[in-house]
């Protein structure tokens, strides 16, 4: 049963990044709606105004008898395209009216196209809320399956938790330990197993943010909460999304976005404040020294300290260093 929990957590935590994956792009899609809002409102204003500068030069060739042709492409045409052709075409066309007749086709151009856009970024994101309320179900659903096997193993669950609770107790006073303690000139060797990895990556350069241990730490205890992105309740991207930001750097609520960022490291260099991921990206946590790293694990659990060793050195993925 316990085997069972593990695999379902696993599947849930692919559901709940994608769950965080819709949702960054749907930020992203109204922050962009609204800028092209405003795009749109600008290109409007222009073309009136184009429009009235050229209803004028209009009516001034007309009355100043400039061109008899110009009464025939009034008569003669149904819109304001076949109006700006036919000038365009008359002989008698000053430079003046040529960037009127300009102004009005570019302006024209421009509203066309951003309406065209919204209404295709629209259309997107109602596809993204479709496709978000969709993985939300999916983990909802999910969570009502863990906690009917959880209801079935509830004196294991008990003896395995008390367990967990000592060896957390010994794993934060180890990482703080080593947090007092002088940091190391050379890179530590972070890897569970004592055989090296199959290839090493270049060296990636030094670690700048160290002091990301000592934040996240503070947050021991915390539970686990899908979406969560704050002390209330983080999942494990959140988490790191979260601790980061406190020293100004900017990171998605994604771990498959966030292996994306900073420079590959291999697991034998491992750096506090370096990033690790596991589960085909479906999971990541943050490195602390000693062959252990901190995270938002999954639904009932908290954010704790676990080695790099057992299911989390057989989902290895890799590491970045920011």
């Amino acid at each position: 049963m316990l085997a069972q929990i593990q695999s379902l957590d696993s599947s849930m935590a692919h559901a709940i990044e994608a769950y965080n994956l819709a949702n960054e792009r749907l930020r992203a899609i109204r922050a962009d709606l609204e800028q092209n809002r405003i795009v749109l409102r600008i290109a409007q204003g222009n073309l009136k105004r184009a429009q009235r500068a050229l209803a004028k030069r209009v009516v001034a060739m007309y009355t100043s008898g400039e061109s008899n042709s110009t009464l025939d492409v009034l008569v003669g045409s149904s819109s304001l395209a076949e109006i700006v052709d036919g000038l365009e075409t008359m002989e008698r066309v000053s430079s003046q009216d040529t960037q009127v007749l300009r102004d009005v086709r570019t302006f024209r151009t421009q509203v066309q196209r951003r309406r065209t856009y919204l209404k295709n970024a629209r259309a997107r994101q109602a596809e993204l809320v479709a496709e978000r309320a969709a993985h939300k179900a999916s983990i909802e659903g999910q969570l009502a399956e863990r906690r009917r096997m959880l209801s079935s193993i509830r004196s294991e669950i008990a003896a395995i938790q008390a367990a967990e609770r000592r060896r957390q107790a010994e794993l934060e006073r180890q990482a703080r330990a080593r947090l007092a303690a002088p940091q190391p000139l050379i890179p530590e060797l972070a890897s569970a197993s004592p055989t090296p990895a199959p290839t090493v990556l270049p060296t990636a350069p030094p670690a700048k943010y160290g002091g990301v241990v000592g934040i996240a730490m503070q947050y021991l205890g915390i539970p686990y909460v899908y979406g969560g992105s704050t002390p209330a309740g983080f999942d494990c991207s959140g988490f790191i999304m979260y601790v980061y930001a406190q020293v100004g750097v900017s990171l998605p609520h994604n771990a498959a976005a966030q292996y994306g960022y900073g420079t590959p490291v291999d697991r034998s260099q491992l750096q506090p404040g370096d990033l690790v991921f596991f589960n085909g990206l479906g999971h990541a946590g943050i490195y602390i020294g000693g062959g252990s790293f901190i995270h938002s694990p999954h639904t009932g659990d908290v954010v704790k300290i676990s080695s790099l060793s057992g299911w989390y050195d057989s989902t290895w993925v890799g590491a970045r260093r920011l």
